[in-house]
């Protein structure tokens, strides 16, 4: 792990001054690519992708917070950035730079009045893994191994202030007024405050774990409220390893299909039964172990986006095959989600209910089938072509203006993780539940 952090920029200033400090240095990248070039040295766009995205990471997984969660979940969207950009954020999934000692000290003098010394038998004061709003330690009391989330300080007031700060540039970039995006950002925003409450944390995960009870092979940490406050938290430390590490142990086929089912039945029965998504699948929160056939234990319950009825419904109805057969059927449904609007040109409603048609039948086909293997990268692969091939149809970037339910930002982000991580167990599940 990184050499741990003394400080943290947590007011406005110091944020904006750091990401001031980010844009002359990858400016500089730029001079020095350019110049290199032009005296014929040897310098490729990748060299200047791999220092600027070096550059950035170093800015965001200083500052953290919500800035560094969006580049976590930029990550997972394999084909949206250059590789350098997605392997330098993809360690937002597991190890950051940790807080140092003191500061971690002083969040438990500030929560409970007691240094972490005092309130456990064991506390590490090294974190185990420092992600992009707090870092796990490892405790332990009364013999129970315990993992210890602290929250890096000043996270949750940032939120607004790190959105604002970007809000210009990123809508000037896209070429879009605030109006435009306001309910998507709004979206995100809520989610990010709701991931800095870890006591809200603390009940959902009793909450979901609670009613997921009867789902074979998973495994949910107990929460400690004795031992929790809104920026920490304290559940149990289980056993496992992420998926990386596990799928180099060389796992069977068997325990891989077991641990696939597990996640597969989990997030249907949430979707279908709880309306709701643990709606951060990735790598880094799950624990995998062969034990038992393959057991999974779901970790951070931070990020769960509650799913209204009617949107669990039309989520559905638009992936189902009468649907996709049925052009007045499938617009009245694209009407009902915003994509289409009474007002759209007949060449505009044409584009969209084809470009729909198209994505629908392809992202819904595991739900359509009785079993799917998602052992086959091809699935995946021609979900990312699809991305490519619509980011770059000339027709539909004229059309900036964004559409569709806000409810489908976490939606989308969720299902897409979820199959990335099917995938790159290469697990063969039985969907059970088949969309007719």
């Amino acid at each position: 792990m990184d050499e741990p952090q003394t400080s943290l920029p947590t007011t406005k200033v110091a944020r904006a001054a750091r990401f001031a400090k980010t844009g002359l240095s990858v400016g500089a990248n730029y001079v020095k690519h350019y110049a290199k070039r032009a005296v014929g040295a040897a310098s490729t766009t990748d060299d200047l992708h791999a220092a600027n995205a070096a550059e950035l990471y170093g800015a965001l997984s200083e500052m953290k917070g919500s800035v560094l969660k969006v580049a976590q979940m930029l990550a997972m969207e394999k084909n949206l950035l250059p590789a350098a950009y997605a392997d330098q954020f993809a360690k937002a999934q597991y190890s950051t730079p940790p807080l140092s000692g003191p500061l971690v000290v002083k969040a438990f003098r500030d929560a409970f009045g007691k240094s972490p010394y005092q309130l456990f038998d064991e506390f590490e004061p090294e974190a185990r893994q420092a992600a992009s709003i707090g870092q796990v330690h490892f405790a332990r009391k009364d013999g129970k191994a315990l993992a210890v989330k602290v929250q890096y300080p000043g996270v949750a007031a940032s939120i607004k202030s790190d959105i604002n700060l970007v809000k210009p540039i990123a809508l000037r970039v896209m070429g879009l007024n605030e109006a435009q995006v306001r309910p998507y950002l709004e979206e995100v925003e809520t989610r990010l405050l709701e991931e800095t409450d870890y006591a809200l944390e603390l009940r959902r995960g009793q909450e979901i774990a609670a009613r997921c009870a009867a789902l074979p092979h998973l495994e949910f940490p107990a929460y400690y409220p004795e031992f929790s406050t809104a920026r920490i938290l304290t559940m149990d430390w289980l056993p496992g390893q992420h998926l990386k590490e596990f799928l180099a142990t060389n796992p069977p086929q068997e325990v891989r299909n077991q641990l696939g089912q597990a996640l597969w039945d989990f997030y249907q029965f949430q979707f279908n039964t709880l309306h709701q998504l643990h709606a951060d699948p990735h790598p880094g929160n799950f624990l995998l172990r062969a034990e038992n056939g393959g057991t999974l234990a779901v970790l951070d319950f931070g990020c769960v986006k509650d799913v209204p009825a009617d949107v669990t419904q039309l989520f559905t109805d638009l992936l189902a095959a009468d649907t996709l057969a049925d052009e007045a059927r499938l617009a009245a449904l694209l009407t009902e989600a915003g994509v289409l609007r009474p007002t759209d040109a007949p060449a505009m409603r044409t584009l969209y209910l084809r470009t729909m048609r198209v994505s629908l039948e392809l992202v819904g086909r595991p739900f359509r089938q009785a079993t799917f293997d998602f052992g086959d990268p091809a699935y995946l692969a021609a979900l990312y072509a699809l991305g490519d091939d619509l980011m770059a149809d000339p027709e539909l970037r004229k059309q900036r203006e964004p559409r569709g339910s806000e409810h489908f930002i976490y939606l989308n982000r969720t299902y897409v993780g979820l199959f990335a991580l099917l995938t790159e167990l290469g697990a063969a599940i039985k969907t059970h539940l088949v969309v007719a």
